[in-house]
């Protein structure tokens, strides 16, 4: 089991070079296919223009989104031309209600989508909904990137947040092949007798499961000393030096087939690793 085919999708020219340095590597090491989406968005609402306006103040917002692809693009053929993989690069202008079918479309045909975090100062609104599509609708799973944190091809200490759920177990699973390749997985179990019906040895059956496949697992069972899960996360990941989390991703709304839940957010706006994600 591995990854063969992996996406990214690129909203800003300030985050090509980033991203593509993260996803070259990991893409190489793993002998895939990488398709690059770039993406030049009409963020405006063309029903709010005043009277009289609308026609003119689209062509300007939609030769803006054709610049901004081919800026992306541009950008990205120059980070692409310095690897040695197999690459696909596609560009495109599209208005902003027609994002999340774009990125669902290619994500359901990828084993991996890297992304930058979707959020921070001088994101675009649109950035956590390309996380989103790629996780609910195209039902795949998201490496998210943190800010200004290299991601080494095969992380050497990941901790993997598990509370039995669905949601954390499809994670497990999507991210076998990266666990595998980890020298130490740390399963994170918070407050176990809220949730765990394995309440004498809690995770034994997930390391049993993981050890099967050649994983190198230790289990941290920690109070919830703080008021968020995602919090005291996030601090045992400082604590033991992490260098990727694996969790759950938690969602609600039927409006757009899921938007991702409080905690999932919190976890992502404050993430100091990368974060792996599905759902």
């Amino acid at each position: 089991m591995s990854y063969k085919s992996m996406l990214t999708v690129l909203t800003d020219p300030a985050e090509v070079q980033a991203v593509l340095r993260a996803a070259i590597p990991l893409a190489t090491e793993a002998g895939a296919h990488l398709d690059v989406l770039c993406l030049g968005i009409d963020r405006t609402q063309t029903g709010y223009y005043f009277a009289g306006a609308t026609a003119l103040m689209h062509d300007e917002t939609i030769i803006q989104a054709q610049a901004e692809a081919a800026e992306i693009e541009t950008a990205a053929r120059a980070e692409l031309g310095r690897g040695d993989l197999s690459w696909g690069l596609e560009s495109l202008v599209a208005q902003s209600a027609s994002v999340a079918g774009l990125v669902a479309r290619r994500a359901r045909f990828a084993d991996l989508v890297i992304l930058p975090k979707p959020y921070g100062e001088g994101r675009y609104s649109d950035a956590p909904v390309v996380v989103e599509a790629a996780m609910f609708q195209g039902q795949a799973p998201v490496l998210v990137l943190a800010e200004g944190v290299p991601l080494t091809s095969a992380p050497q200490r990941v901790v993997v947040a598990w509370n039995e759920s669905s949601e954390a177990m499809a994670a497990i699973r999507r991210a076998l092949p990266m666990l595998h390749a980890a020298g130490e997985v740390n399963v994170c179990i918070i407050a176990p007798e809220r949730h765990s019906s394995e309440s004498s040895d809690p995770g034994a059956e997930l390391s049993k499961m993981l050890s099967r496949h050649g994983v190198k697992v230790e289990v941290s069972i920690l109070p919830q000393t703080l008021p968020r899960v995602s919090e005291v996360i996030a601090r045992h990941v400082a604590d033991i030096g992490a260098d990727m989390l694996v969790m759950g991703a938690y969602g609600h709304s039927r409006f757009r087939e899921a938007i991702l839940g409080g905690a999932t957010r919190n976890m992502l706006e404050h993430a100091t690793v990368p974060v792996f994600m599905a759902h």
